[in-house]
């Protein structure tokens, strides 16, 4: 079978198109698009774990950053 890929430009278009396909009894899936490259967002996922286990630099001084992260 093939894939049709469909990009409503309202919500109102988007909710028809699921109403239809539901009635049709054709499955179909939602993604959404992120703005984000995959790498980015594995990045900013790693760099939560590590702040959730403790692993952050405190600084002190916010006039003097410097002495905090060297």
């Amino acid at each position: 079978m093939e894939t049709i890929i469909v990009q409503p430009k309202t919500k109102k278009q988007q909710a028809t198109i699921e109403a239809i396909l539901m009635a049709l009894d054709v499955s179909f899936k939602k993604e959404e698009k992120s703005p984000y490259s995959p790498e980015f967002v594995a990045k900013i996922k790693e760099s939560i774990e590590q702040a959730k286990q403790g692993n952050v630099v405190v600084i002190k001084d916010p006039k003097n950053i410097w002495p905090s992260i060297l």
